[in-house]
């Protein structure tokens, strides 16, 4: 029998790869000699960098960059086993998880570390890089991370901006002769689970600002300065992605590394998959491990597990899924390519026993289910 593990990280908890562990050590107590493939999964959002450098035994890296209020701290990516593909998380230099609640101000935010990390991963000679676009505090179009590699922002008066949210609306010429020139060499792929233009009702400021500190009135200034800026660049430069779905991810970063980086916009699991060869190593198993902190209706749009199934499905292998909590509408997924959906928490416990005894009860979980197949398979 051969077992494919592909979760997802259990959020504040255990990494893809500790989850994966887990599983294959509670299928190995029943039959060591099950065959057992672990592949570290995630969507694009945080953990993407860990699964992937552990699923191809790659290394992270320390970068010194400038957080979102542009203060100087310590920042990671991930560099893949191939020596040459970067995976970047924006939020690891441009995250909300990386400000205080009262230091949340969409206005003043900038996405200037993420184009620090893209430079380092450059510096170091990669030729691909990956970036997710998910949890960030930002909403400047991405005109920090393009400040970054060498593009100049001016107002009317020709004096040159540090750009953030505010100054969008001031921008008056955008001077891209000093971009590294490095970068036309470069692939680079933005994974994104959102189809947000940038600006309008369904932009990035409208939906996503609030969460970044924006009041109602920034939320409208923000807006305006989005739609301003992508007037420059498409009048003045010809770059016309304002509408394109994924522009309006990460506050506009989306937009800003089509127009500047000419990036490529792609589903988060569909590039983390298609990074880790998941197709090919698929290929013959008897069942699939697949899981996350919380599995519920939200998981079929675009969450690992569901992008896991789709792909086992292509070929009628069956899939299970392990999850910390099973929330409201998870029976859904029933209809969608799931086989057996199983929650690790056996017995009334509090979060925090949950958290701390996670590893243990993955590992329970995945051993009573490798018994019921095995189980099954002797009566047949």
């Amino acid at each position: 029998m051969k077992v494919i593990i592909a979760p997802d990280s259990f959020k504040g908890s255990l990494t893809a790869l500790e989850v994966a562990k887990s599983i294959e050590k509670g299928i190995k107590k029943v039959d060591a000699n099950i065959e057992t493939v672990i592949v570290p999964m995630a969507d694009g959002g945080e953990g993407t960098v860990q699964s992937l450098i552990d699923a191809s035994e790659g290394v992270m890296v320390a970068a010194k960059v400038h957080d979102p209020l542009l203060r100087p701290f310590k920042s990671f990516y991930g560099i893949m086993g191939d020596g040459k593909t970067a995976v970047i998380e924006m939020a690891a230099a441009s995250g909300l998880e990386l400000l205080k609640n009262d230091e949340r101000n969409a206005l003043k935010t900038s996405t200037f570390g993420t184009g620090e990390l893209i430079k380092h991963a450059i510096d170091r000679g990669c030729t691909e890089i990956i970036i997710g676009l998910g949890g960030s505090a930002t909403n400047d179009g991405g005109t920090g991370m393009a400040q970054a590699l060498g593009v100049r922002f001016r107002d009317k008066k020709g004096k040159e901006q540090n750009m953030c949210g505010a100054e969008l609306i001031n921008i008056h010429t955008v001077d891209m002769s000093g971009l590294d020139a490095r970068v036309k060499g470069i692939n680079i792929i933005a994974a994104c689970d959102v189809d947000n233009p940038l600006y309008g009702i369904k932009g990035s400021s409208n939906v996503y600002g609030r969460q970044k500190g924006a009041s109602e009135t920034d939320v409208q200034t923000l807006d305006k300065g989005l739609k301003h800026f992508s007037e420059i660049m498409k009048f003045g430069y010809g770059f016309d992605f304002s509408d394109y779905p994924g522009a309006g991810a990460a506050g506009g970063l989306g937009y800003g590394l089509m127009c500047f980086l000419g990036a490529t916009l792609a589903s988060g699991i569909e590039t983390v998959m298609r990074a880790t060869k998941f197709t090919k190593k698929i290929a013959g198993a008897d069942f699939v491990f697949t899981g996350e902190g919380r599995i519920d209706s939200q998981t079929a749009f675009g969450k690992t597990p569901f992008g896991v199934a789709q792909v086992a499905k292509q070929t009628n292998i069956p899939v299970i899924a392990i999850a910390g909590s099973l929330g409201n509408g998870y029976k859904e997924l029933y209809n969608k390519g799931f086989d057996g959906i199983f929650s690790i928490i056996d017995k009334p416990m509090t979060l925090t026993d949950a958290l701390v005894n996670a590893e243990e009860l993955v590992e329970n979980m995945a051993e009573s289910i490798i018994r019921l197949i095995l189980l099954k398979q002797i009566k047949h």
